[in-house]
């Protein structure tokens, strides 16, 4: 749920320094996006994991 969060947050920024010009603001939403992106592989690994160990 963070993981999808974080690529939300990060779009909205990213394109909110787009139409400013603050390529700060840009490349911080990218990096969100991408850390949002890492987040939701860790927890479907972490998911499933767990379901191999139920069986």
């Amino acid at each position: 749920m963070r993981g999808k969060r974080d690529q939300v947050k990060g779009a909205i920024k990213e394109k909110v320094g787009k139409v400013t010009g603050d390529r700060s603001t840009e490349v911080s939403g990218k990096l969100d996006q991408v850390k949002g992106k890492l987040e939701t592989k860790i927890g479907d690994a972490k998911d499933a994991i767990r379901r191999e160990d139920d069986r």
